[in-house]
């Protein structure tokens, strides 16, 4: 049951990323420290999200939200009984939205445009004392960059538009550290990791009728360095067998969106407490399953997922307010070989988006409900 089902029970937590609180694509799951002897995976999938609305002019948006690609692949060496080091590369925050102009899109927000990529590596190591109790650290590196751009009548009611904002790929380094016990005979074990915030020292480029009018027509083009934070993050995993091949997994994950700022030479815009660029609420997400092995080859598991909403009114850099998930997972063991393919479906709320300054926000349209489809495969191998 341990060779079939540890880890593989976890892909229906990161295996299908999708559209989650603030950017975020993918949960940063360790699993692959917790899996046996040396192991090596390959990740990869897509996700089909669509999410759709009216402005105040009751012109409809059009779907907002892009479609995307991800892949991962993490690597787990075993030194000794004690002693386990892990590689692990993935792409955990993103963005891709667009609202789209003409006939088939909203002149309040038609134009306006979000993309984010990043990729992030992280390097730690795990000891375990022999009481099953362990500890995991190590150093984590995130790449990243981006491209806004704010378009509409939304947004002209803040200064001149377009403003477009290019913000260039750049590295920044953070940790993370945790612990865990386990209790092997019952395959169960409970985890907590802290993910630290990561500094990224971007540089952006601003340019658009909103720097030529802050410059009074000296330049359209502004060029600077700016701070810019990624969230840190708490994560509490637990899994445990509950009857002859049959396990019980979940996670509850927090993460500190409030500290993800982009400000810059135009934001905040200086005018009573300030309008940001971006402006998101933290989120905590829960997440239960059950794994069962079926036979010596093939298991399988369900998990669900909820996310609550983050209050009446949002951005429109981010349209969606909590979610609601459900994954299945069919798991195939060959040898030293395990093929895991996950299948993801979510409902993400809608609500109110709103601009303006903090305290003060004026709504500009409404989204609906909107559904998510992702899927993804997992390869492992253990030598």
């Amino acid at each position: 049951m341990k060779k079939i089902m540890t880890g593989g029970a976890v892909l229906l937590i990161s295996a299908s990323p999708i559209v989650a609180g603030g950017i975020e694509r993918a949960p940063q799951s360790l699993s692959v420290l917790f899996e046996q002897g040396n192991y090596a995976e390959l990740s990869f999938g897509g996700v089909d999200p669509t999410v759709e609305g009216r402005d105040i002019a009751s012109f409809k948006t059009g779907d907002v939200t892009q479609g995307y690609g991800f892949v991962g692949l993490a690597y787990k060496h075993q030194f000794n009984d004690n002693l386990s080091a892990a590689f692990i590369m993935e792409q955990p925050f993103g963005a891709d939205l667009l609202y789209p102009t003409g006939s088939g899109g909203s002149p309040v927000l038609g134009g306006t445009r979000v993309q984010i990529d990043s990729t992030t590596f992280t390097a730690l190591a795990r000891y375990r004392f022999d009481n099953n109790f362990s500890i995991h650290g190590g150093i984590r590196g995130s790449q990243a960059d981006g491209q806004v751009r704010l378009q509409g009548q939304a947004y002209s009611s803040l200064g001149p538009v377009p403003y477009n904002l290019d913000i260039a790929r750049e590295t920044g380094v953070g940790y993370v550290i945790g612990a865990a016990y386990e209790i092997p005979d019952i395959a169960a074990r409970v985890s907590l990791t802290y993910n630290s915030p990561i500094d990224h020292d971007f540089d952006m480029t601003e340019s658009g009728s909103a720097i030529l009018a802050a410059t009074g027509g000296l330049t359209d083009t502004i060029t600077g360095n700016y701070t810019v934070k990624t969230p840190r993050s708490w994560t509490l995993e637990g899994q445990t067998g509950i009857a002859a091949d049959t396990l019980l997994f979940g996670s509850i994950r927090w993460v500190k969106w409030s500290e993800f700022l982009v400000d810059n030479a135009v934001f905040p815009i200086p005018v009573g407490n300030g309008i940001p660029l971006v402006e998101l609420e933290n989120t905590t997400t829960y997440t239960i399953g059950v794994g069962r092995k079926f036979t010596e080859s093939w298991s399988g598991s369900v998990s669900f997922l909820y996310e609550p909403s983050k209050g009446d009114i949002i951005s429109p850099l981010a349209p969606t307010n909590g979610r609601k998930a459900i994954t299945l997972a069919a798991i195939y063991t060959m040898d030293n070989i395990k093929i895991t393919t996950g299948i993801n479906y979510s409902r993400v709320g809608g609500s109110d988006l709103a601009v303006g300054e903090t305290g003060n926000k004026r709504t500009v349209a409404t989204t609906d409900d909107g559904d998510v489809w992702g899927v993804g495969v997992r390869i492992g191998y253990s030598f």
